[in-house]
Parts: C-alpha cells; sequence; structure tokens
C-alpha cells in the first residue's frame, strides 16, 4: 500500500524486452534501503524490486514492467529517460499524509488544460467513462502516484468527465505533475473507498 505522498523523481536509464519489460531506474534514495523484493510505486504504478545498486543518493533499481502493466499505463510511459515519481511501499506505523493508494492504475486521462492561479495551477484532466462515477468534488484522486484532491467535476456528452485540480508550487517542485502541458497522458487511479461504494451502490440497484 502506498500514501500517493512522492519522495524522490527517478529516470529511466534503460529499458530492454526480455520476455517482460526490464527497466532500470535511477534514483536519489540509499540501495542499502533498498530491500530486493520491495514494492516502489513508479508514477502510480506498484513495481517489485529485481535488482538494485550504486551508492546513496545515486543509486538505481531494476524492475519487470508486465505486458498488462504497460498496457493499462500511459502511452510511452516505460521509454528511456522518462522521468517517474516515485514512493516505496507504506510502513507500519508511517504516516499517511495523502490517502490509501494500492499502486494499480484503473485508467489513463488527458490533461485538458493547465491555468496559473495565484502562485498555483489549474489542472483540468479528462478522465475516461468508466472512471468518471468514482470521482467526486473533494474526493481523492491519484494522477501519476500523486495524491490529490478532486476541486470540481464536469461530466460530459460521452459518459465521461472532466476534474479540476489545485495544484500548488511544492507538488509542481517535488513531482512531474509541475511539467505536465495539455495533451499529456497521466495514469489514474481512483480512491479505493469510492470503488466499493459505488459497487455497494450498483448491488442495492
Amino acid at each position: 500500500m502506498f500514501t500517493g505522498i512522492v519522495t524522490a523523481i527517478g529516470q529511466i536509464r534503460e529499458a530492454r524486452q526480455t520476455g517482460d519489460l526490464r527497466a532500470v531506474i535511477t534514483c536519489p534514495f540509499d540501495p542499502a534501503g533498498i530491500a530486493m523484493g520491495a514494492s516502489i510505486a513508479c508514477s502510480g504504478v506498484c513495481l517489485t524490486v529485481v535488482d538494485k545498486g550504486g551508492v546513496a543518493g545515486d543509486a538505481w533499481f531494476a524492475v519487470d514492467i508486465s505486458a498488462e502493466s504497460v498496457s493499462r499505463t500511459v502511452e510511452g510511459r516505460w521509454a528511456e529517460g522518462t522521468s517517474l515519481n516515485l514512493e516505496p511501499a507504506l510502513k507500519l506505523g508511517d504516516e499517511l499524509g495523502g490517502h490509501i493508494v494500492t499502486g494499480h492504475v484503473d485508467g489513463v486521462g488527458t490533461v485538458v488544460s493547465v491555468t496559473p492561479e495565484g502562485d498555483s495551477k489549474r489542472f483540468v484532466i479528462a478522465a475516461p467513462k468508466e472512471l468518471a462515477p468514482y470521482l467526486a468534488p473533494k474526493g481523492s484522486i491519484t494522477v501519476d502516484g500523486v495524491s490529490l484532491t478532486v476541486n470540481e467535476v464536469s461530466d460530459q456528452a460521452d459518459g465521461s468527465c472532466h476534474f479540476t485540480l489545485n495544484i500548488i508550487p511544492h507538488t509542481s517542485e517535488v513531482t512531474t505533475i509541475g511539467v505536465l502541458s495539455a495533451g499529456d497522458g497521466v495514469n489514474l487511479e481512483i480512491d479505493v473507498l469510492a470503488r466499493y461504494l459505488q459497487r455497494m451502490q450498483s448491488l442495492r440497484g
């Protein structure tokens, strides 16, 4: 489990197809603190460490990414040179600063617009119709592994929806959210509580 609070930005140093896709990701972690088999969320995708190396502050770890994970995430996200939001798995007793995040991407959204508002930025993101029922004002959403609060939701004629986010300067600086622009794709994970509530509601119907 994760919280959606990104602790570092990593970069894919190498990506090669070996059956699954093997990616080597550089990061500022201490390799001594990265356990083999540990889970690390990479831009919202829970992946398992299969190798590691480097030194503290200049480390790397390797993960295998299945075809299923590649197909459910932003196209081109696993190419060499891509920056990723990183978060190690939650440990018992850690502060839950964001919300409960599983690291299982539910769908891909598209940035519609980015507008400055004071020192912050107002993002409008289009979500596919399969996810629209799970989004609500003041609810939680994970965007590329970042826990965020939905400000507004606007339903669209085709069943999809647009939702707005306020991104403060700190979030822009410490995650990849700050470099997104209109047309960019993002990995979306809906709030796990919303998922169960929607399921319960459908059974009542």
